[in-house]
C-alpha cells in the first residue's frame, strides 16, 4: 500500500470519526452570526445564520433578532467593528453592551463606539455561542 493511500485512508478515517462527535448542538458550534453594516442610511446585512432581522436603534446601537431563538438568555457573544475610511489613529471602535442594552432569548443589543461616542460601523461581525 503506498504512503498516498495510507493517508487518504487515514484522513478518511478522521473525519468520520470527527462528524460522529460535532453536530449543530455541539457548544463549539456557532448558534448564530451575522456580518451586517450601515451603509447609506440603512442597516446591510451582508451574511447570516439563524438572523431574522438586525434593526438600529440609534447611532451606533443595533438590535440582533434572531431567527430561531436560544435556549435562554445564558448565551455568549462576541463582535468587532470596521469603520472605513481607516484612518491611522482615528479607527477606534469597539462593540460594548449598555446598561439599557437588552439581551434576551430572542433579541441582542449590541453598541458600537469610539473613544468619545456612539458610532455607526460599515461592518460588524457578530458571532453567538451557546
Amino acid at each position: 500500500m503506498s504512503l498516498a493511500t495510507r493517508i487518504t485512508a487515514l484522513a478518511s478515517r478522521i473525519g468520520q470519526e470527527v462528524k460522529t462527535k460535532i453536530d449543530a448542538s455541539h457548544p463549539g458550534v456557532a448558534k448564530a452570526w451575522v456580518c451586517f453594516g450601515y451603509v447609506s442610511n440603512q442597516v446591510v446585512i451582508r451574511a447570516a445564520h439563524n438572523v431574522a432581522s438586525v434593526t438600529r436603534l440609534g447611532t451606533g446601537r443595533y438590535r440582533v433578532t434572531f431567527a430561531s431563538a436560544m435556549p435562554n438568555a445564558n448565551y455568549s457573544w462576541m463582535a468587532v467593528a470596521l469603520k472605513t475610511p481607516n484612518i491611522l489613529g482615528l479607527q477606534r471602535l469597539g462593540i460594548v453592551r449598555a446598561s439599557g442594552d437588552t439581551q434576551t432569548a430572542q433579541v441582542l443589543d449590541v453598541s458600537c463606539a469610539s473613544p468619545t461616542a456612539a458610532t455607526d460601523a460599515d461592518e460588524i461581525n457578530l458571532t453567538v455561542y451557546r
